[in-house]
């Protein structure tokens, strides 16, 4: 059973080095015991070739079909290491974040200000790494689902 407060965003784009990280996409999912069993989504996309992300309409969807698929994040989440010192590395490969809030758990790689091209005294395997993208996964069928 998920917890009954906790946030979910995903950043694609963390990249940097010089110059900061241009997202492409930014996935927010939030829920409190406030907002009666219901996720709050919005999303954020860049299109190719424009400056800046572009807010969609945000969304309530039903956390009851979702529970499975949130649960099996936290679990993902709660196993993964990430990358030391925060922000020096991209330990994935995959030129994205997810963080995750909760009264059990906060876990967030890519530093807040993305990864700047330095290297981590902490590195993922191949296992930890599919179960990245199977997260990213996770996040990305959360953010595109419909109430």
């Amino acid at each position: 059973m998920p917890p009954s407060e906790f946030f979910i965003r995903l950043q694609r784009g963390i990249a940097g080095g010089f110059a900061p990280p241009t997202p492409s996409a930014v996935h927010t999912i939030t829920t409190s015991p406030e907002q009666g069993g219901l996720l709050t989504v919005e999303n954020l996309v860049r299109a190719d070739g424009t400056p800046e992300l572009v807010a969609g309409a945000p969304k309530k969807i039903s956390a009851a079909p979702c529970s499975a698929l949130i649960d099996e994040l936290e679990g993902i989440l709660k196993v993964l290491p990430k990358e030391y010192p925060p922000g020096s590395q991209d330990i994935y490969g995959e030129d994205t974040s997810i963080a995750w809030g909760s009264q059990d758990l906060e876990w967030w790689n890519g530093g807040p200000q993305g990864c700047g091209g330095g290297h981590s005294e902490v590195q993922a395997s191949d296992e930890d790494k599919q179960k990245f993208k199977r997260a990213i996964a996770i996040v990305e069928e959360l953010s595109s689902r419909h109430s």
